[in-house]
């Protein structure tokens, strides 16, 4: 497990960006903190490390979005953004048809509030936690 300090969202953004570089399809992260640890921020780096231009905001209506990939180098097609926070059951999730998407070569899910729907989760899934120490600083296990 590897650990992070960032003291400002853009730091946290950047590392998560500089994750992306790294993530191959199929990846399952699932975001752990509370809330306004950092999970969106987290999410939003990993989108732009993906190659994503617009605007990426937390599912917590939907519950999930898909951003498409349009970098054709990539063997990355799509991000799968899943927000748990309003989830009660597991069913919930199951409902909307996220699990489709999971491990799919050409995809990558990240999950906030993740610890919520951990039972139905690949055992393979990323887990990263994000706690605020803090004013802006948070330590982030990967």
């Amino acid at each position: 497990m590897q650990q992070a300090t960032t003291t400002s969202e853009k730091q946290t953004f950047n590392l998560a960006k500089k994750i992306a570089k790294d993530i191959k399809g199929g990846e399952i992260i699932g975001l752990t903190g509370n809330l306004g640890a950092g999970k969106t921020i987290f999410t939003k780096g990993l989108a732009a490390g993906l190659g994503i231009k617009q605007t990426v905001n937390s599912p917590t209506f939907v519950l999930m979005k898909v951003y498409q990939i349009r970098n054709q180098k990539s063997e990355i097609k799509n991000l799968i953004h899943i927000d748990a926070y309003r989830i009660k059951h597991e069913q919930d999730i199951i409902a909307i048809g996220a699990q489709e998407y999971f491990a799919r070569p050409d995809s990558v899910t990240i999950i906030e509030w993740a610890d919520k729907i951990k039972k139905i989760l690949p055992k393979k899934t990323r887990f990263v936690n994000i706690k605020n120490k803090g004013g802006d600083k948070r330590i982030i296990n990967i």
